[in-house]
Order: structure tokens, then C-alpha cells, then sequence
């Protein structure tokens, strides 16, 4: 059998790295009730959306005018919320820097909100080898351009790479840039990740370099 080589590590943001979904279903779910109050659980359905994607969707036509205002607030929520690592994370990245392995978050969050990361967790960037925002990508989850770029920056095949998500687009996302694909159940539960993932975990507490390395070995040809 080839020997296969974990080189690179793409970690999705929110509810991946950070246990922030809970944090986004509260704010969801009041701009949803005030703007949608028709739709009930509208904020259950745009997990793992990009802004630009509930925009377009949900609050385009009459409620664009609005845009900017939900912007505002969504900003000043960022900036409020809680970065508390999903457990096992800090341990797993340092496994992964003593193998060698690069890592990089890979994320549709743009610069503004990076910044209220990088407030609340002044080690963040100490963790990752790169970070790739929504500024460094021409086309959104789930199209594979963003981790297909994170590839390139560490001049990794893909075959060399694990993607770690949580969400529907973020999943569809890996699938398509043909990597491994690790689905966390903080956003979505099992059953609805499975298909679009080759692992599902709930955190990082029993998941090591060496776990990680051996999913890139199974299932080749």
C-alpha cells in the first residue's frame, strides 16, 4: 500500500476551532423573528452560511436596506461574543506541530471579525502555520477554491490534507476539493454530516496526529 503523508491541516472556523454556533443561533434567531417572523427556525437553517449567501436569500428586495444595519449589529455582537476553543483543539494542533504538520484556518469570517479573534485569544495566530479569510477566496463554500488556495500556500497535494467542518457548505466544500474531510457534530448532527464526511467527532479529545494520519491511508486505491 502507498504510504500517505498528513502534510496539512484546514481547520473551518466557527464551530470547528470555536464553539461559537450557540453564540450565532442567538443572534440569528432574533433578526429572524424580527424580519422573518413567518419563518420560524429560519436561524436553524442558515448555519453555516456566508452573510453574502443569507443576504442574498433572506434579505435581499425590500429588506436589503437593512443589510447594512444587521451588519452593524452582527459586528457589535462579534465583538461581545465569547472564543472558547473546542475541547481537545489546543492539544490536537500541538500534536500535529510536532509531526510536522502545517495548519491553517480556513474560514468564511472576514478581517473585522478576525480582529475580535484575535482580541479575545491573543494566541491564535501562535497556532496556525497560515489564515485564510474571506478576503483570499473569489468563490464561497461550497465551492473548493478556499481550500484548494490553503493547499497551494503550503504546497500540499491533496491528498496530503485533512479539511476539519462542521457545516453542510463547509462539508460539500472538502468533498469537493477531494480531501479528507473531518465532520464535527457541533452544528449539525451525525446522521446529517455522515454522507459528507469520512469521520464524525464531537471534539478533539480522542483524535491525535496519529488517528488523523491513518484516515488518509484507508480507503485508497
Amino acid at each position: 500500500m502507498e504510504n500517505y503523508k498528513l502534510k496539512a491541516a484546514l481547520f473551518d472556523l466557527d464551530g470547528v476551532v470555536f464553539d461559537t454556533e450557540p453564540q450565532y443561533t442567538v443572534f440569528w434567531g432574533s433578526q429572524c423573528r424580527l424580519y422573518h417572523p413567518e419563518h420560524p427556525g429560519l436561524e436553524q437553517e442558515i448555519k453555516g452560511q456566508t452573510l453574502t449567501q443569507i443576504y442574498d436569500q433572506w434579505f435581499s428586495g425590500p429588506l436589503e436596506k437593512e443589510q447594512e444595519v444587521i451588519t452593524d449589529r452582527l459586528n457589535e455582537f462579534e465583538q461581545q461574543m465569547h472564543y472558547d476553543y473546542i475541547e481537545g483543539f489546543e492539544a490536537l494542533i500541538a500534536d500535529l506541530h510536532a509531526h510536522g504538520v502545517k495548519t491553517a484556518v480556513v474560514t468564511s469570517s472576514n478581517m473585522p471579525k478576525m480582529e475580535s479573534v484575535y482580541l479575545h485569544q491573543p494566541d491564535f495566530k501562535t497556532l496556525f502555520d497560515a489564515i485564510l479569510t474571506s478576503e483570499d477566496f473569489e468563490l464561497s463554500k461550497p465551492d473548493p477554491d478556499c481550500y484548494l488556495k490553503a493547499a497551494q500556500r503550503f504546497g500540499s497535494q491533496i491528498d496530503e490534507c485533512i479539511v476539519f467542518e462542521d457545516s453542510i457548505n463547509g462539508l460539500r466544500s472538502g468533498r469537493a476539493a477531494k480531501m479528507k474531510v473531518v465532520g464535527l457534530t457541533t452544528t449539525n448532527p451525525k446522521e446529517a454530516i455522515s454522507a459528507l464526511s469520512d469521520i464524525q467527532i464531537s471534539d478533539y479529545q480522542n483524535i491525535s496526529f496519529d488517528t488523523l494520519e491513518s484516515l488518509l491511508t484507508s480507503h485508497k486505491s
